[in-house]
C-alpha cells in the first residue's frame, strides 16, 4: 500500500478543515459587524454620510456570505475526501494467502423468469436483467438478481442468518467500499454450509471461510472487485441497482 499518499491526503482533509473554520470565523465577524452597523446610530448623519454607511453595510454582507460559501466548500471537500480515504480499497490489500476456487462459467444470458441453478451458490450463468444496489441485506434476494451483480464485478459475502452481531457489524463496514462501478453486498444464505462461517463470492470465483477473516475477506474483495465480464462506469452505475 502507498502510505505516503493516504498521510498526504489525510494532511490535505485537515488543512481544508482548519481553513474552513478559519474562514466561518471571519463570516462570523462579518456578519456582526454588518448588524452593528445597521443598528448604529444614524440620525445625526448627514444623507450621504447614512448612504456610505448602508453601502459599507451591504459589503460587509456580501463578504461574509462569499466567505460562509468558501469555508462550507472547504469543510464539505474534507469531509467528502475523509469518507472517501476511510473506505479506500487500499486499505483491504492485506495480501494474505487465501484458497479461492475457480468455477465453472455457466454463461451469462438474461431472463425475466425465475432460474434454477447447478451451483448452490451460482457464481455465473444466465440471470435477471436486473441487478441490486450494494449494501447490507437482512434478506436474501433471488439469485437472479445477486448473479447479475456478480457480472458487474460486485462482491457477495454470504453469512448464516443466524449469524452473530459481531460478524454482522464488520460486513456492514465492507459493504461501503467501492472500485469504479463495482461495490460489495452482504446477504444473509441459508445455503451457506453449516461448517462454514461466509462464503465470499465474485464473477465464477469462490472462497469459503470457517472463520471469518479480516485480512482473507479483505483480500479477496481486493483482488476480484471490478473484475466482472461487464463493467459499467461509476457515474452510470451508482451504487448498483440501475441495470
Amino acid at each position: 500500500m502507498d502510505h505516503s499518499n493516504m498521510q498526504q491526503g489525510t494532511d490535505l482533509t485537515a488543512i481544508l478543515l482548519y481553513i474552513g473554520i478559519v474562514i466561518i470565523a471571519f463570516a462570523i465577524a462579518g456578519y456582526v459587524l454588518a448588524v452593528k452597523t445597521s443598528k448604529a446610530n444614524t440620525s445625526r448623519l448627514k444623507k450621504a454620510e447614512k448612504q456610505a454607511l448602508q453601502k459599507k453595510q451591504k459589503s460587509t454582507l456580501m463578504i461574509a456570505h462569499v466567505l460562509l460559501t468558501l469555508a462550507i466548500l472547504c469543510i464539505g471537500t474534507a469531509l467528502i475526501q475523509r469518507s472517501s480515504s476511510t473506505y479506500s480499497i487500499e486499505k483491504l490489500n492485506y495480501n494474505a494467502s487465501i484458497q479461492v476456487t475457480t468455477d465453472k462459467d455457466f454463461g451469462r444470458g438474461h431472463s425475466e423468469m425465475p432460474l434454477k441453478y447447478e451451483m448452490s451458490i451460482p457464481t455465473s450463468g444466465t440471470h435477471s436483467p436486473h441487478d441490486l444496489k450494494f449494501g447490507f441485506y437482512a434478506e436474501r434476494p433471488p439469485y437472479e438478481k445477486l448473479v447479475h451483480n456478480l457480472e458487474h464485478g460486485d462482491i457477495i459475502i454470504y453469512y448464516h442468518p443466524d449469524a452473530q452481531t459481531e460478524l454482522l457489524d464488520k460486513l456492514r463496514y465492507l459493504v461501503n467500499f467501492k472500485k469504479a462501478g463495482a461495490g460489495v453486498l452482504a446477504v444473509p444464505n441459508p445455503d451457506v454450509p453449516s461448517d462454514q462461517e461466509v462464503v465470499v463470492t465474485a464473477w465464477t470465483k469462490t472462497m469459503q471461510l470457517t472463520k471469518f477473516d479480516d485480512a482473507s475477506v479483505g483480500t479477496f474483495i481486493y483482488q476480484n472487485i471490478n473484475k466482472g465480464p461487464e463493467q459499467i462506469p461509476p457515474e452510470i452505475r451508482r451504487g448498483g441497482g440501475t441495470m
